[in-house]
């Protein structure tokens, strides 16, 4: 992508260097940490610290690096690459930012800028715990982004779909659920699932059409950083296409088990995400992208 010249957008908050890995305490680590903790209920001075660690956690840092139990991401992190990441998923943001200002007011919307929170390992989000194995995310409740940039090299690695468009569109999906919710569309989902059950077949497959939506509005996204920004380069599309093409449920569940579940999707077949990305792309047309019919 031709992003040398693009700005930064300011709504980033950027927790990198509070957050590692092994922040979330599961019943395992607590379990581990039960015989220290223990000993310090007894005293006043003990349950100072505890209630220190308390804080810390409730605030997004990882506890157990501040009591030297674990080891932090950060250790392990290229901070001269982390850094490059950081700046060019920045742009991207701002990019997501005039387009879609652009796009919706087509419509007669008003579209209201999200924050992106960069961490690492682990933070709290609006909608709960934030852990790199989650992979990028929206909440709805906060109005943000949670994403650890070490999932691109997830994304590279395991899904083979390195590249940074393959990158941008990861985000511009993130993005792509901000515009449901601006539309309303996560708010009736939800009280759908709700009604249904949230882990029932029929639930699942809404929420796959919730996915979908969002692959075609990354879809719309990219349509206009070439149309308007002529940000792409010769390859930039297939890169996006690559990468949903990989992150697939089926492509996922058979990788994991062998097996592929279609009524366990939540995101969408392969074949499904290239072709509602590709709608979006080349249409820029966001009444393409009803996948509610």
């Amino acid at each position: 992508m031709r992003m040398d010249n693009e700005e930064e957008s300011r709504n980033v908050d950027d927790r990198r260097a509070s957050t590692g890995k092994g922040g979330g305490l599961d019943m395992r680590t607590m379990v581990m940490l039960w015989p220290i903790v223990k000993p310090l209920l007894r005293s006043k001075l003990g349950l100072l610290i505890v209630g220190a660690v308390a804080v810390a956690y409730l605030m997004g840092y990882n506890p157990l690096s501040l009591v030297g139990v674990g080891s932090s991401s950060a250790h392990r992190v290229n901070r001269a690459e982390d850094e490059k990441r950081a700046v060019f998923i920045k742009k991207v943001l701002k990019s997501t930012e005039d387009i879609w200002t652009e796009v919706l007011a087509q419509y007669g919307m008003r579209y209201s800028k999200p924050v992106m929170v960069l961490y690492r390992g682990y933070t709290r989000s609006g909608c709960g715990s934030a852990q790199s194995q989650m992979g990028p995310f929206y909440c709805p409740v906060d109005k943000k982004v949670y994403l650890d940039l070490g999932f691109f090299d997830e994304l590279a690695q395991r899904h083979n779909a390195p590249g940074d468009f393959a990158q941008a569109y990861v985000l511009a999906h993130e993005i792509g659920h901000h515009v449901q919710d601006i539309q309303g569309t996560l708010d009736k989902v939800q009280r759908l699932k709700q009604r249904w059950g949230g882990s029932s077949a029929k639930a699942n497959a809404l929420q796959v059409r919730v996915e979908l939506q969002a692959d075609c509005y990354a879809g719309i996204w990219g349509h206009y950083a070439q149309k308007k920004f002529h940000m792409l380069e010769p390859g930039d599309a297939e890169e996006a296409l690559r990468a949903a093409s990989s992150i697939g449920d089926d492509t996922l569940q058979k990788e994991a088990t062998g097996h592929v579940r279609p009524d366990t999707f939540t995101h969408g077949s392969s074949r499904q995400r290239v072709a509602w990305f590709k709608r979006g792309f080349e249409s820029g047309d966001m009444r393409q992208c009803n996948t509610f019919q």
